[in-house]
Order: C-alpha cells, then structure tokens, then sequence
C-alpha cells in the first residue's frame, strides 16, 4: 500500500482528508508541525509527502529542502499560498507538484498517482542528454547538468514527448499545473531559455527544444 505522509496543521483538513485518501487506498501518517513530520520520516518509509507551507514551528518549504536531501521522495505543496512567488519557490525547491487551497480530493488524487508514476520511471533520453527520474538528475556526456529542480521538470516534459508540439498553454498546466494560471509567459522564456544553454550544442539555433511560433515547443528526436 502507498504510505503518504500529510504534513497539516488544520484538524479538520486532516480528518477529511486522511478518510478520503484512505478510501482510495493510500495509507496515511499525519503530523501537525514540521519536528514530528522529521519524527515521522526518522521512524518509517514514505513513498510521498503532502505539505502545507505554513506550521506553526517553520516553513514547508524548509522542510521540502531536507526531504529531498536526507528521504529522496516526491513532495506535493498544499497551500493557501497561490501566488506566482510561492509557487516557483516551491516547485524551485523540488516539490514535485503545488496545489492551491481549496482544492478537490479526486484531483489530488489524480495528481498524487502521476507524481509517483513520474518518480517511479525509467530514465528518459533527450538527444544526448540522458534523465534519471529517481535521482531527478541529468547528463550529457557523461557530465551532470547543473539544473533547478523547475529546470528538470520542463526537460523531464520535453524528454517524456520526442517530437510533439507541446503548447506554452499545455506546458503549464503540467509543471505547473493549476498554479499555471499565477505563472506568466514570461516565466515560461525565461525558464526556456535557460535550459537551452545547457542542453543545446548552439542555444539561439536549438535542436532539443524547438520553438513552434504561435503555439509553443516541440521536443527535437534527434
């Protein structure tokens, strides 16, 4: 069974939440500050953790930061806090989702099973870029790519569809999900651009990350 670890502080969100989780088969361990969400990780495995950002003894996002160091395991934000700000930082931070309150419990679950499938994948190849989901890591060559944990999740996109079209609209929704919408286009560039310096052999004239003009990208095959 798939154990969750759900890190809230609200009594009420917990109950309901920890019930319909369970009815859709997940086993889930609460704990109400950031010290027992350590006490709890320190004691047993997680195979995902869920985080409010805001505890009463620290931030979640601190919190996301030695997950992923000491644990390694995908981390869903759940949080009042839907603005562009916090969300990049988190997802910058290596949360692998970021879900804005309120929310519907079907579509956590829908996301929660796509994080842990992203997780659980074989390694991905983008030209001679070679991805390794479990590490959430890149090469070329042989040498690893220095890359933000946002970085990773836009080049996990491309490598995860060789030769579709994906729209700016699309690209969005799937690193950022709903958050998208508090995310500019402008972001989107830039975070493009980026990645382009350090996947492309020649950054203006791009062979990996192609720019379809008028709807978005298309991942190169070659």
């Amino acid at each position: 069974m798939t154990s969750l670890l759900l890190v809230e502080d609200d009594g009420a969100i917990v109950s309901a939440l920890s019930d319909y989780l369970a009815g859709e088969g997940f086993s889930v361990t609460a704990a109400g500050t950031r010290e027992q969400a350590l006490i709890c990780l320190g004691q047993r495995g997680f195979d995902l953790a869920l985080l409010d950002v805001t505890l009463p003894d620290g931030s979640g996002f601190s919190l996301c930061t030695e997950i992923k160091t000491k644990y390694r395991i995908p981390v869903i934000f759940l949080t009042a806090l839907a603005d562009e700000s916090s969300t990049v930082t988190g997802l910058e931070l290596g949360g692998d989702d970021y879900i804005a309150k309120p929310f519907r419990p079907r579509e956590l679950v829908s996301r929660i099973r796509s994080v842990l499938r992203r997780a659980g994948s074989k390694s991905l190849q983008l030209g001679p870029v070679r991805l390794d989901p479990a590490r959430h890591t890149a090469a070329r060559a042989g040498r690893e790519l220095s890359l933000s944990p946002l970085e990773y999740r836009l080049l996990a996109l491309f490598a995860g569809n060789p030769g579709v079209v994906l729209s700016r609209g699309r690209i969005l929704d799937e690193i950022w999900d709903l958050a998208g919408d508090y995310v500019t286009d402008n972001t989107l560039t830039v975070y493009i651009k980026r990645l382009r310096e350090k996947v492309e052999e020649d950054p203006q004239n791009p062979v990996f990350i192609r720019t379809v003009r008028g709807v978005g990208y298309q991942a190169g095959e070659g």
